[in-house]
């Protein structure tokens, strides 16, 4: 993949990318509103959220073309920290989580994210996408004397008809003409008709109001104490973890669909600093959203522009224009997000799964489930988990050895294969001490010796030939296992 220059960052198809981040912004409102009102927050702070932190990774960060905001798998995080000791709190808390952020950035560790295998990264694309159409469908509820239900009769058809209207238009647009984002043609032109028509269905200002001012500088009022980093530290940690993976996931995955190389590091420290910044100026923790992020690159947008462009609209809503944005349908919305979510899984998975081995089908699965039912943290965790284990496993039962006796009665076994954890109770059943010849060789050429397991394993071979009363011998030791074995104090010398 190549790296783009500063130029393409910023000014290659300046229309397209101005459009791609007008729509992206359009589908951000919504979603920021929503996991505001998840954490129990005023929907504004999710607004600022999005705003500062779409804005500043766009200009700094390491992937162009990438949408970040106020995410909900950040503001599930901090739903019982915002009941328990209230806003002031949760505003410390991100601005903590930046900071963690940042640490990670600078020890340059964003390219771990290559340690993730990609049967994880399916089941992260496919348990995303399940999640964004699931949400899609609060907003066919409504509220009734007896709790919250969904909508009936007329409002019903309503909504359903206005969905379908939008993503009809998003999939047959590109047939007539690819000027400009179908997805922002659906949502203007279904906004549009609902206000001609005068429909009575939801629009974004039933959900809430969304006029504000300038975000205003202020540091978090709470005491400066140990016992309120015991309480903050926690869910700051686990902020960063969850916005660091979503972040990175995504990343990969702008990666792979713009066949451009992003720079993680540069990403993750402007991540950090773009919710240190939020935090103090009363926004939400945020990060990588990967819905919005596949509106605008389905929209055109690959440069750092689009990006901005989608941040700096989210304040022109909260200043000027909300009275426009308030009457746009979430039927709209909820149509856009739909065929986002359709056009992020990964249907071709499906084909796969009888074809790939196992184990990475059951990574697969086992991450969209995980994602879907619980958090994305957990997901991957137990997705690389059952990919080390497999890959654990599989090496393990590859180590063997070439067994040649020569003319004067010595054995020689070359050995093949990685010698660890996994390995060295096959190790050990590959020789037979009681039995063996009088004079053992053990040509370790093609052997690798990966840890301290393996360390243990020589050692107790060696024991074993010295009490059976045979002689054992380690040739071509590389370079590498020698200063591994001498760092350990362990000296093979003949039993």
């Amino acid at each position: 993949m190549k790296i783009q220059s500063l130029r393409e960052q910023w000014l290659s198809t300046l229309p397209a990318n101005v459009l791609a981040g007008l729509t992206s912004s359009f589908a951000l409102v919504p979603e920021c509103i929503a996991f505001a009102l998840v954490a129990h927050v005023n929907p504004l702070m999710g607004l600022y959220g999005a705003f500062i932190i779409c804005t500043l990774t766009a200009i700094f960060g390491g992937r162009p073309g990438m949408i970040s905001g106020a995410a909900g798998s950040m503001a599930v995080v901090i739903v019982a920290l915002v009941v328990e000791h209230g806003t002031q709190f949760l505003l410390a808390t991100v601005v903590l989580s930046g900071a963690l952020m940042m640490l990670f950035g600078l020890l340059r560790l964003g390219k771990l994210i290559r340690m993730v295998p990609h049967p994880v990264m399916i089941g992260f694309v496919n348990g995303l996408a399940i999640i964004i159409a699931m949400a899609q469908l609060e907003h066919f509820k409504r509220a009734t004397p007896q709790g919250e239900g969904w909508l009936q009769g007329t409002s019903l058809v309503i909504m359903c008809a206005l969905v379908a209207l939008t993503m009809l238009t998003v999939y047959l647009l590109p047939r007539i003409t690819r000027a400009v984002p179908p997805a922002l043609v659906a949502i203007v032109s279904v906004g549009l008709l609902s206000q001609i028509m005068h429909l009575p269905t939801r629009t974004l200002g039933d959900m809430a109001h969304i006029a504000g001012a300038f975000p205003s500088f202020h540091l978090p009022q709470i005491p400066v104490d140990f016992e309120t980093f015991r309480i903050v530290f926690p869910y700051a940690l686990l902020m960063a973890i969850v916005g660091l993976l979503e972040t990175l996931l995504t990343f990969n995955l702008t990666d792979e669909i713009t066949e451009t190389s992003g720079r993680p590091n540069r990403e993750c420290l402007a991540l950090g600093i773009s919710n240190v910044v939020s935090g103090l100026f009363g926004g939400m923790g945020g990060c990588a959203m990967i819905g919005q992020t596949m509106i605008n690159l389905s929209s055109g947008g690959r440069s750092r522009l689009s990006g901005a462009t989608s941040g700096i609209m989210i304040l022109l809503f909260i200043l000027f224009l909300s009275p426009l944005i308030e009457r746009i349908p979430l039927a709209a919305l909820v149509g856009v997000m739909f065929v986002v979510a359709q056009q992020t899984f990964a249907w071709g998975s499906l084909r796969v799964l009888g074809k790939v081995p196992h184990n990475d089908a059951l990574v697969i699965i086992a991450v969209t489930v995980i994602t879907v039912f619980t958090d994305l943290a957990i997901a991957v965790l137990c997705g690389i988990v059952i990919a080390a284990l497999n890959f654990a496993w599989q090496h393990a039962r590859e180590i063997r050895a070439e067994m040649k006796t020569s003319n004067d009665g010595a054995r020689t076994y070359v050995l093949h294969g990685t010698l660890f954890f996994a390995s060295t109770a096959n190790f050990q059943d590959l020789f037979h001490p009681q039995t063996d010849a009088e004079e053992v060789i053990v040509d370790c050429q093609h052997l690798h010796v990966a840890d301290h397991s393996a360390i243990v394993a020589f050692e107790t071979l060696k024991d074993r030939y010295q009490k059976a009363g045979r002689r054992l011998r380690f040739t071509n030791l590389s370079t590498r296992n020698q200063h591994i074995l001498e760092r350990a104090g362990v000296s093979l010398i003949n039993a």
